[in-house]
């Protein structure tokens, strides 16, 4: 795996001058097979980061409609996206090098034509590679909720980063996201409940029932048995007040 395959400058929010991480690098394993899938698949279904602006359309060869999934952990939701949705185009974003490697495996797999990988951090990606305006779905599924209030800063959902989604998002495109944790669906619903940018279509502090586009992960059914709720917010871009 070469080194434009590593995540360089992990997402950082603004607190003063000090940089603050939202997510912490837990590699845990990376089999032989995932190391292959590097090798042998990255040409295929990887975007090396530049940090140049990047055309798209040219990566998928068509104009398709364009979703993009942030922190897709391992490659679950976007495996089933990728043939539940074949008339879209599915790019995801993820720092952890096992995750990247198993997706990378199973779009092989499944001869997937409509999605592409980054492994590198995604602030980075979305501020230098991707055009304002170009997105018409964002996806942000189980982020880490960061439970210990002293971490309540570190989460990826922050006001800042919810204006960085607003500017790449097309008017009338969606931002879908989903937490089983109550705490920090109560943060998501005060970012961005907050901004003109975005309207909740379950209405303020609203959220709706699992849409068909994501999967039920085995690990959320695992903690619905335990008695554990989800949390599903889609709020449409919409024009500047």
């Amino acid at each position: 795996m070469s080194e434009s395959h590593k995540p360089s400058q992990p997402y950082t929010s603004t607190e003063g001058h000090r940089p603050i991480r939202s997510f912490v690098l837990r590699q845990g394993r990376f089999t032989e097979a995932q190391q292959r899938a590097f090798e042998e698949q990255w040409a295929r279904f990887g975007i090396d980061y530049t940090g140049a602006p990047r055309d798209l359309s040219a990566v998928f060869g068509n104009s398709q409609e364009l979703v993009l999934e942030i922190g897709f952990g391992n490659g679950e939701a976007l495996r089933f996206a990728g043939g539940n949705e074949p008339t879209r185009n599915l790019i995801g974003l993820e720092v952890h090098a096992p995750g990247v490697g198993r997706l990378l495996n199973a779009l092989a797999e499944d001869d997937r034509a409509n999605v592409r990988v980054y492994h590198h951090d995604a602030v980075e990606v979305l501020t230098n590679e991707i055009a304002d305006g170009s997105l018409d779905e964002v996806r942000i599924f189980f982020p880490d909720p960061w439970h210990k209030k002293r971490h309540n800063k570190r989460r990826l959902v922050q006001p800042d980063f919810a204006e960085l989604l607003a500017r790449k998002l097309k008017i009338g495109g969606l931002l879908h996201l989903a937490t089983d944790w109550e705490p920090y669906a109560e943060h998501m619903w005060d970012v961005l409940d907050a901004s003109d940018k975005f309207a909740n279509r379950a209405g303020p502090r609203g959220f709706v029932e699992r849409p068909s586009w994501r999967p039920q992960t085995h690990f959320e059914t695992r903690g619905q048995k335990l008695g554990h709720g989800v949390w599903d917010l889609l709020y449409d871009r919409v024009q500047d007040s």
